[in-house]
């Protein structure tokens, strides 16, 4: 078998009795957060009403809610809202260097709703999967051939396969039918690069909801007959010859499948910014609040950066990324993100509003950041002592290195502080939903494999709840 196939196989052959328990724990974590953060960004995220009202518009089968209202539309169509809201706040889980959820909960939450015969075993399992397939779709990939210098943003792009893997197991295709889903969403996903050049877009934001209709369409499309290609994964103009110039190791690709799971490398964030802000927003808190710093006192911060475009994307260009105009954009810089740590000893939701934007003790702030380069940086930007030195007019201090990350496996937040994050997203949504339904709905996610019907997950956060 080709690797195409030996995925496809693997899919069709897992089931949840399969599944380690740390992995069920996981997923369900991860479906917790995920809707969570879908439901603040339904009323906080930039572009995702936009979304929601075509494809309120758009008519047809009433099948798959829209989260944070009442609305039914098209599963596909369900998947297009909902996935514009799963990234617009950047705050769902990580793994392998990015979001490998981010297309999966909202497109499988659709078919399930819509099959209406989905208990919450088969949910885990399917997003188990569709989590593993793109954490090893993309670790395999050649780290000498970074996507962004040819133009390409690869998180959505490989955020499709997820909701593809998800959406294809719940609906019980072959394996050659997976294989033809897969050449379906190679057909279909894609993302350019250009949005970080464009500090006015808000793609980036929404990016994920093309992932996730793609997701369903193709899967759709494979079970109506719709044949693919033989080898949409490692084919001469496949997934990894498009996206890695032919670079890649088929051995991550497929080593121990059912085995090793990479979900079990999922870290869950307790901040709303990119990720690869978190070290920064770390050690400036840390700082802050060790040192209970006045940020009237503070007169240079200095920071360690790398040199790689993963880094530069979050300081450059300096005089935007001082200065966001987007909330986006400001989850995508390290001055806003550090400033807004030390001056308040948080990174909260709050921070990244259209007021917050404009605080002008924030924007002080950045305009005392300057960079000190560090090309032995590697590409998750942790292997220095100390990332953040602030000059005060009493002190200078320099951050300590934080070897995990706060949400890291193995510096885990509690299922209690993921619940509270969850309920703190939740409040923010367009939908009344009152808190003893929230609390009641991630009850009912934290034991999913007792679920017999997920419909009973949505209904639980419909709009109308008092």
């Amino acid at each position: 078998m080709n690797e195409s196939q030996t995925l496809a196989k693997y899919i069709v052959d897992t089931d949840y009795n399969d599944l380690p328990t740390d992995v069920v724990d996981i997923t369900k974590k991860s479906f917790l957060d995920g809707l969570g953060v879908m439901l603040g960004a339904s009323g906080l995220g930039e572009g995702c009403q936009q979304f929601v009202s075509i494809a309120a518009a758009m008519g047809g089968k009433t099948e798959s809610t829209i989260l944070g209202t009442n609305t039914k539309v098209p599963s596909y169509m369900a998947a297009f809202a909902n996935g514009s809201m799963s990234h617009a706040l950047d705050f769902e889980d990580l793994g392998a260097g990015i979001h490998p959820n981010a297309s999966a909960i909202p497109a499988a939450l659709a078919i399930a709703e819509a099959k209406g015969d989905v208990n919450g075993k088969d949910l885990v399992t399917a997003l188990a999967l569709g989590c593993d397939i793109v954490c090893r779709l993309s670790l395999a990939r050649s780290r000498e051939e970074d996507p962004l210098t040819a133009g390409w943003y690869i998180p959505p792009i490989l955020s499709a396969y997820g909701a593809t893997t998800a959406v294809s197991k719940l609906l019980g295709l072959s394996p050659e039918e997976i294989v033809d889903a897969f050449s379906l969403t190679l057909c279909q996903a894609t993302c350019s690069a250009e949005l970080i050049h464009s500090p006015k877009s808000l793609i980036r934001s929404v990016r994920d909801a093309f992932a996730a209709k793609a997701g369903v369409l193709s899967a759709l499309l494979a079970q109506k007959g719709i044949k693919g290609f033989d080898h949409p994964i490692e084919g001469k103009a496949g997934f990894f010859a498009l996206y890695s110039n032919n670079k890649y190791n088929p051995d991550i690709l497929t080593h121990k499948l059912g085995e090793e799971f990479e979900s079990r490398n999922i870290r869950f964030k307790p901040w709303p910014s990119c990720g690869g802000t978190h070290p920064y927003a770390e050690e400036a808190l840390q700082i802050a609040n060790q040192y209970n710093i006045n940020p009237n006192d503070i007169e240079e911060i200095r920071l360690l950066v790398g040199t790689k475009p993963i880094h530069t994307m979050l300081y450059e260009p300096i005089d935007r990324k001082k200065n966001p105009k987007t909330a986006i954009d400001a989850k995508f810089s390290i001055p806003f993100v550090v400033a807004a740590a030390l001056k308040d000893k948080s990174v909260k939701l709050d921070h990244f509003l259209p007021q917050a934007l404009e605080d002008q003790m924030i924007l002080n702030l950045t305009q005392k950041i300057t960079y000190e380069i560090q090309p032995q940086f590697d590409y998750h930007m942790l292997e220095t002592q100390g990332l953040v030195h602030v000059k005060t007019k009493q002190e200078e201090i320099q951050s300590t290195r934080v070897e995990f990350l706060y949400g890291h496996s193995n510096n885990p937040m509690s299922n209690e502080a993921l619940v509270e994050k969850f309920i703190d997203c939740a409040t923010h949504s367009t939908g009344r939903i009152s808190e003893n339904y929230l609390k009641k709905a991630a009850q009912m996610i934290l034991s999913l494999e007792n679920l017999d019907n997920v419909r009973e997950v949505v209904e639980c956060l419909a709009e109308t709840h008092p």
